[in-house]
């Protein structure tokens, strides 16, 4: 995934999760599209932006939002 961020043992990264968020997908819209993900990996998604956050290990788009 060139070095993008992915949901553990899975292809599915945690931009498109967030880019799913963005367009107004619910969390049983994401589940029911990737049987593979759990409730836990989603969470585990929004710890991960946290975290980057916190240790401002983020990069400001283009794009305004």
């Amino acid at each position: 995934m060139l070095g993008k961020p992915v949901i553990k043992n899975t292809r599915i990264s945690v931009e498109l999760l967030l880019e799913l968020y963005g367009k107004g997908w619910t969390e049983e819209m994401i589940l029911e599209s990737y049987p593979r993900l759990t409730r836990e990996d989603i969470r585990a998604v929004f710890f991960y932006l946290n975290e980057c956050l916190r240790q401002e290990l983020y990069f400001p788009s283009k794009a305004s939002a």
